[in-house]
């Protein structure tokens, strides 16, 4: 899993409607599922989920590949201190089917192989954000 974390917010910051992870990924076997979520962690560090999403990729192998992760729209307030935070990785089983990896068909597999997924640089989280009027 990769976590990205931003330094605490020093106003608040109002994120309203539908969020999305824009990838830049690769695979070394070409059948991976890339999930995506997006925290709030307040000042004790806790993490507390705000919405996630989850793409089975087209098989592509070595090759980087744009991708984006559609999470769940929402309606959340990151508060003044509070960090913005998005987890990366390859599942989130049981919440999400398994993918096993080896290109077999999900109902029939017997074989799970290890993918190592590779997030490359351009990649981008997309917060649909709304400017508070004074």
């Amino acid at each position: 899993m990769l976590t990205f974390t931003s330094e605490p917010m020093s106003e608040p910051m109002d994120v309203l409607g539908p969020v999305a992870a824009r990838l830049r990924i690769s695979t070394d076997t070409g059948y991976a599922d890339v999930f995506a979520r997006l925290c709030d962690v307040d000042e004790k560090g806790r993490s507390v989920n705000v919405c996630d999403g989850l793409v089975r990729l087209p098989t592509t192998p070595e090759h980087p590949l744009e991708v984006t992760v559609p999470m769940s729209s929402t309606a959340h307030r990151f508060a003044p201190g509070h960090r913005v935070r998005l987890q990366i990785s390859g599942g989130a089983h049981p919440r999400f089917a398994r993918n096993t990896g080896s290109g077999e068909p999900t109902l029939d597999a017997t074989t799970l192989t290890p993918v190592r997924v590779t997030v490359h640089g351009g990649s981008a989280l997309e917060l649909p954000r709304v400017r508070a009027e004074r």
